[in-house]
């Protein structure tokens, strides 16, 4: 799940996040997929992890991990 930031100076309700109300300055999860519907609204939401970000970073901390040597 993506990572955005409410910016808007009063509370909102997010009905796409089951009504849940949003305070500003409030770091909330969305879908992968409506990322893009948040991040689109700049006086309201901000990034703050893109989609996929948490899978790239794990697959590249896996690939920079030391191996051990038999």
């Amino acid at each position: 799940m993506a990572r955005v930031r409410f910016i808007g100076p009063d509370p909102v309700t997010v009905p796409e996040l089951d009504n849940r109300t949003v305070e500003p300055d409030t770091v909330v999860e969305v879908p992968d997929e409506r990322y893009e519907g948040y991040v689109c609204q700049p006086g309201t939401w901000e990034s703050v992890e893109e989609p996929g970000a948490k899978t790239a970073a794990k697959k590249t901390a896996a690939k920079s991990a030391p191996q051990k040597e038999d």
